[in-house]
């Protein structure tokens, strides 16, 4: 492999990189997706990394960053080298959880081969905070990901003016409907949409979520926006969330 690797005209070495998912292929191999800075979301093969003597069995690790090298013109590349970069604790409990929900966002709404070097830094600030954080502290991580998500992804607002350009208030409350933004909530009466407070929508633009008020609002309004994009497609972490929140 490292000589065909040598002559690919298509290799990336030493990309910087974070594993979203993998599964079995074949006897011995895997698929995986990961997430490259320079990259975008990136399928390839990790051949024969089953195996108990593959040098890429204990480097391939969920929630480390990692530097891979892989090679190929197709959309499924081959893995040729990976190097685990280390410095994060291991998630567990409901931080792990989160950080499965991180994962399967991304694999479900990011382009494949689309870089997004700030939404990969948003990506990496988050699983190292979600490395240190109690289970009372991942809310505030979990927005601010999204935040950044939805923006990186073209459907972040300005969280500083409202849909008529106009500076948000703290004292006043507004509305946000899908496709107009956000309103007044005097301008769109008798409309549905998410309610939000001047002051929470203010909050949120300086990425503060220790308010109880602004958390439930942001919640909501980026949990809508998200199902927006999702469509019928379900995210099996959330409720998995769901339900440790009820018990």
């Amino acid at each position: 492999m490292a000589a065909t690797f040598a002559r690919s005209k298509e290799r990336v070495e030493a990309s910087h990189s974070w594993l979203l998912h993998s599964y079995p292929y074949k006897e011995t191999s895997l698929i995986i997706e990961v997430f490259s800075r320079e990259h975008g979301r990136v399928a390839m093969v990790a051949r024969g990394a089953r195996r108990p003597t593959s040098a890429l069995r204990g480097s391939l690790l969920a929630f480390q960053p990692l530097a891979l090298s892989w090679f190929g013109s197709g959309a499924l590349k081959t893995l040729h080298a990976a190097e685990w970069q280390g410095g994060v604790a291991q998630l567990a409990g409901l931080p792990l959880i989160c950080g499965f929900y991180l994962n399967e966002v991304l694999l479900k709404l990011l382009p494949r081969q689309d870089a997004h070097p700030a939404l990969q830094a948003a990506y990496a600030t988050a699983i190292r905070a979600l490395s240190v954080a109690q289970d009372g502290e991942v809310e505030p991580i979990l927005r601010r990901f999204e935040l950044t998500l939805l923006r990186e992804l073209g459907y972040g607002l300005a969280l500083d003016k409202d849909a008529h350009g106009s500076p948000i208030s703290p004292t006043r409350h507004y509305r946000f409907l899908s496709g107009r933004g956000l309103l007044l909530d005097e301008q769109v009466a008798g409309e549905q949409g998410v309610p939000l407070a001047g002051s929470s929508v203010l909050a949120m633009a300086r990425g503060e979520f220790a308010d109880s008020l602004v958390a439930q609002q942001a919640k909501h309004w980026v949990r809508t926006m998200l199902a927006e994009l999702l469509g019928d497609t379900p995210l099996h972490t959330r409720n998995i969330l769901r339900d440790l929140h009820k018990l």
